[in-house]
């Protein structure tokens, strides 16, 4: 069975990045996004300031 998603991830958690093109960066989730297709999309602050969109599935919640 899969877990929602939505229901761990929320504004302000830390996460790092388990997939992707950004595999291995973590920050704090900034902005949550459903897309269309039904996909979650979030933007990622960095502790430098640098932010970066990811998918959901990509990110853990730490």
């Amino acid at each position: 069975m899969k877990t929602k998603i939505s229901e761990k991830l929320n504004e302000g958690n830390k996460c790092k990045v388990i997939g992707g093109t950004h595999i291995g960066k973590s920050g704090i989730v900034r902005d949550i996004n459903t897309s269309k297709t039904g996909h979650i999309t979030i933007t990622v602050e960095q502790k430098n300031g640098v932010r970066f969109k990811t998918l959901g599935k990509n990110v853990v919640v730490e």
